[in-house]
């Protein structure tokens, strides 16, 4: 019985989802992650449920929820000039100084100015086909595992519920911001939340994202080095922005130059339909990206950390005036902010979550790198936090950082690139493509370097970090030299596409990626492979433990135990990514053992 409703639950989901690449890859890494995947969806699906359940009935009778579903912000203090965009081409579109273009690298690049209001007037009419395809993109990934039309009810009553304090901890202006914004967003998901509301809700998702991060691909990388750890003696900073929710999601990257009528004009890169900031860099020269820490799932959303960001970026000048603006924000997980300052020409970490704040800051060194742990003194004793330092895979990156600035003595924007480009294990081993223990785990969103003092940003073109990086000049594009050669990029500094791209073993990844899937369905009951199906997937990527343990659990479920025992012990002389991960593979080997 048990066993037929997971079926029909996986067949649900593989119909209701798009059958592409990217989803398929979504599903398994998403599965994957977990220690095992028919006991991941039987034990959150069972918790998600009960979640959900309580907080219809929370919703029914908090009045605070009432309130907060029916707030709009105040935006009549704002003058609005509601946009009439003038396409010049499939690609490029304007309304007066506001431009919307995809370059030749595939990275659409948007420009925009004026007051709150007139900010997300003009970023949702510019972007309005953009915005409406990535919601659709996102809201097609919660509808494929949460396939039933009751839990879909339930899930909306948990969002009310949920969010039912996040409009009273975001600023006033962003509010507006977000207001015009949503003027531009899609009527199809109305029923989920009003346009307001539901494009509130969408910037906590990535919140939500980072604390589930069992649960997510989350495990970005960032570094800075200055002084006699940089060629020229300036600050440089680098970070892979590694959040994954699909390969479609991250085809529209975007990069927007905002120009807000109060504050500091900016750059960030993120995708249509965000205000917030996981990546990006001041006319002042403060930079920001963020890396998700270890969190408890948070019982309420507060001020998402995108727009923490996005107001450092907008009012800071220097590190302290960031520290000062983090510290009176209360956010709703944990989360790392590498923050490096032109005007300091230092770069530290501020370090926050629900309970705790702290900002790490190096001495005696010119270099500061950070993973996925928290560093500074304030989160010494954190249990949550010492535990993931000793199970996660971010210490192993944190190391590997250190052994390629051991063989990089001198950084340079090329350099930079090719460390977050590394795909190798500590002293160079081969771990597999894909290893989250891995700089460069073949699922970034998007990688940036920065140098703040000449004002410089690089960004990656698909795919991964492995495309050309795009250099843009924030001195030029923020003054009245901009668009003066018709371009907003100084293409001339570009960094050319990582050779890996041309590669058979890049091809043998992208099709191990989409096999993965029929491995997993394999793995399910759905289907038999054939004899030669596991070898030929393993030899597409024979170094990842992965392959392994994936052709132990089908031989495992197919009854056929000495050769899942044979997979699995193969499996354990791989570089494992986790330790869940490591004692799973001996739980299906102790239970082997017990059945001969």
């Amino acid at each position: 019985m048990e066993n037929n409703k997971r079926k029909k639950l996986r067949v649900v989901i593989l119909s209701e989802v798009k059958r592409s690449e990217e989803s398929q890859l979504f599903l398994s890494r998403f599965c994957l992650r977990q220690n095992d995947k028919i006991q991941c969806f039987r034990n959150i699906g069972s918790i998600i449920l009960f979640i959900f359940s309580l907080s219809l009935i929370l919703n029914l009778a908090s009045c605070g929820i009432q309130k907060s579903i029916h707030h709009l912000p105040e935006v009549k203090q704002y003058s609005l000039e509601i946009p009439k965009v003038k396409k010049i081409n499939d690609s490029t579109f304007s309304f007066k100084q506001n431009y919307l273009t995809k370059n030749k690298q595939q990275l659409w690049e948007m420009y925009i100015k004026g007051n709150p209001l007139q900010l997300g007037y003009n970023n949702g009419a510019l972007t309005q086909d953009l915005m409406q395809k990535q919601e659709k993109i996102f809201f097609s990934k919660v509808e494929g595992f949460v396939p039933s039309k009751f839990k879909q009810n339930l899930l909306r009553g948990f969002l009310k519920w949920y969010n039912r304090k996040m409009y009273l901890n975001v600023r006033e202006d962003f509010q507006a911001e977000l207001y015009g914004l949503s003027q531009y967003s899609s009527d199809e998901y109305n029923f989920i939340a009003p346009k307001y509301l539901r494009n509130l809700y969408l910037h906590g998702a990535h919140d939500i994202g980072h604390a589930m991060q069992d649960l997510m691909m989350v495990g970005c990388t960032s570094l800075a080095v200055w002084n006699e750890n940089a060629e020229d003696g300036d600050l440089l900073i680098g970070r892979n922005f590694d959040f994954y929710v699909g390969d479609d999601f991250a085809k529209n990257k975007l990069i927007e130059f905002v120009e807000p009528e109060i504050g500091i004009p900016y750059l960030s890169v993120s995708w249509p339909g965000m205000i917030g900031v996981v990546s990006g860099m001041n006319k002042e020269g403060i930079t920001v990206t963020i890396n998700a820490g270890k969190s408890k799932i948070p019982l309420t959303a507060k001020t998402p950390i995108s727009l923490v960001t996005r107001e450092i970026l907008q009012y800071a000048k220097n590190i302290d005036e960031a520290i000062t603006i983090a510290k009176k924000r209360k956010v709703f997980v944990s989360e790392s902010i590498l923050v490096g300052s032109a005007n300091d020409k230092n770069a530290v970490i501020i370090e926050v979550s629900p309970d705790n704040f702290g900002v790490y800051k190096v001495e005696n060194t010119s270099k500061i790198f950070c993973t996925n742990h928290f560093q500074s003194e304030a989160y010494k004793n954190d249990k949550r936090n010492r535990k993931h330092i000793a199970e996660s895979h971010s210490e192993y990156r944190y190391e590997k950082l250190q052994e390629l600035l051991e063989k990089n003595k001198k950084l340079t924007p090329e350099k930079m690139a090719a460390i977050l480009r590394d795909k190798s294990g500590l002293k160079g081993e081969k771990i597999g493509y894909g290893n989250e223990k891995a700089i460069n785990q073949l699922l970034a969103h998007h990688a940036v370097i920065f140098s703040p003092q000449k004002k410089l940003v690089w960004v990656s073109a698909n795919p991964y970090q492995l495309g050309e990086f795009v250099c843009y000049d924030l001195n030029e594009i923020f003054s009245d030299e901009k668009f003066k050669n018709g371009d907003f990029a100084k293409s001339e500094l570009n960094i050319g596409r990582d050779p890996f791209v041309n590669s058979q073993e890049f091809e043998n990844y992208e099709q191990y990626k989409m096999m993965g899937e029929e491995v997993q369905k394999a793995v399910d009951g759905e289907v038999l492979l054939t004899d030669d199906f596991l070898p030929y997937y393993q030899s597409l990527n024979p170094d990842f433990w992965q392959v392994y343990y994936q052709s132990g659990r089908y031989y495992y479920s197919q009854k056929e135990y000495g050769k899942a025992k044979a997979e699995f012990e193969k499996a354990l002389t791989k570089e494992i990514t986790t330790v869940p991960d490591r004692k799973n593979i001996k739980k299906y080997l102790r239970k082997i053992h017990m059945r001969n």
